[in-house]
């Protein structure tokens, strides 16, 4: 992309980055993990697996993505973001396409670890980029609209995975495994051609956003300063936050779907459906709590989000009434990615444009571990138990302290 074109653009080239980065959102997070929700109730059958096999080939997925997050600031510095995205997003289709051709447990464990692997070097470095192509004061908005692509991708698996089964019988899991990994690789290819690691690149300045009042300066780099809060402290504190919202959201994103079919009786179709709006409504999450966040501050915006998904664990934990199951599916959906773009873009306003990808990974090992955890041990539970009522009620639980840890989130200092 030449710095002419990018010049002659009637909008500044980060937006087509975040474009860019919703893309790869879509692939390696929507596509390449979310997808399984709905493909686990009839490759579960067909292979056939247990509940605990199938939390631990999610639980698979998380493991390949921590190793990938707790490598990213090295992996960018090695090979620079956008490359980085291509080749972690290739990784995921080439694996998710030889899923399809899988025998057993094993087989599919083994190549799904390898798709959360692509997913992390995929992900890390391009949620990164935002605090270099956006200031403070749009960086929650920015970050909001790169994670919609995980919704987009939702809603298209909830449609596509129950017609392709439907078409083609038993095995129709498979075609669906290698029709998302031709996805994926398509994408990887949009990425490399529209994504670039800074706007100097560009001969740009980053987004500055509108200043609040007049006094404030047009422009003011963010020097990230949290007083009387070191960097490893505050690191924790994110950290821990993110931990909690990956062990709850993978529980009911993991096994929802499952649960419906299995235990209230859907028709898969139908379970499709419930999915498919879950995506829809998340599309709005990002933007509108990334910019909400922007303006009621990172902790206070945790809180509300929080909020809405413990209410959504503990409806589906308790045998409510079916109308609470949809009311669960609207919070769960309407909060889903707002986590991820209030905390990229948190790490930005505490530490700085320049740390701001090291420390995203840094967090997202701790959110890597909530995720490998969770659906292993709600799998468990839900063998043990004969339902998953009990994984949800956990979630519920976690969720609501997760509240209270949002409350003590310090404010970073105004520039």
């Amino acid at each position: 992309m030449s710095r002419g074109f990018a010049a002659r653009l009637p909008f500044h080239y980060g937006w087509i980055v975040v474009a860019a980065g919703a893309v790869t959102t879509f692939a390696c997070l929507g596509m390449g993990r979310f997808a399984l929700g709905m493909l686990l109730p009839s490759m579960g059958q067909a292979l056939p697996l247990t509940r605990s096999e199938m939390g631990w080939i999610s639980t698979g997925n998380f493991i390949g993505y921590m190793i990938a997050v707790s490598l990213g600031g090295q992996l960018v510095r090695l090979m620079g973001a956008r490359h980085a995205v291509a080749a972690g997003l290739s990784l995921v289709g080439l694996s998710m396409m030889l899923v399809s051709r899988a025998e057993g447990f094993i087989q599919v464990a083994a190549l799904y670890l390898l798709t959360g692997l692509g997913s992390g070097a995929a992900n890390v470095p391009v949620m990164g980029l935002i605090a270099h192509w956006f200031g403070r004061r749009v960086r929650g908005r920015a970050a909001g609209f790169v994670v919609i692509g995980s919704g987009v991708a939702i809603m298209a698996s909830g449609f596509m995975v129950p017609a392709i089964n439907a078409a083609r019988g038993a095995e129709g899991w498979r075609l669906s495994w290698l029709v998302i990994g031709a996805i994926v690789l398509l994408s990887a290819a949009v990425d490399y051609l529209a994504l670039r690691n800074h706007p100097s690149d560009l001969g740009l300045e980053p987004v500055a956003g509108a200043a609040p009042n007049a006094a404030a300066p047009p422009s003011a780099p963010c020097q990230a300063a949290v007083p009387q809060v070191s960097r490893k402290r505050i690191l924790i504190h994110l950290g821990a936050l993110y931990a909690a919202f990956g062990f709850t959201y993978v529980i009911y994103a993991t096994f929802i779907v499952t649960a419906l079919v299995q235990e209230r009786g859907f028709p898969e179709s139908t379970a499709g459906y419930f999915w498919s709006w879950i995506g829809l409504l998340s599309l709005a999450s990002g933007p509108v709590f990334g910019s909400l966040s922007d303006r009621i501050g990172r902790g206070k915006g945790l809180m509300i989000v929080f909020a809405f998904q413990a209410l959504a664990y503990g409806m589906v934990a308790l045998p409510l009434p079916q109308p609470f199951l949809y009311a669960s599916t609207v919070l769960f959906g309407l909060a889903l990615w707002a986590v991820p773009s209030i905390m990229a873009a948190a790490v930005g306003d505490y530490l700085g444009p320049e740390q701001a990808a090291s420390a995203f990974g840094t967090i997202t090992v701790a959110f890597a571990l909530g995720q490998i955890i969770g659906p292993a041990l709600a799998g468990r539970m839900a063998d043990v138990w004969g339902s998953f009522s009990g994984s949800f009620a956990m979630a519920m639980a976690v969720a609501a302290l997760a509240v209270v840890g949002a409350a003590f989130l310090p404010a970073p200092q105004r520039h």
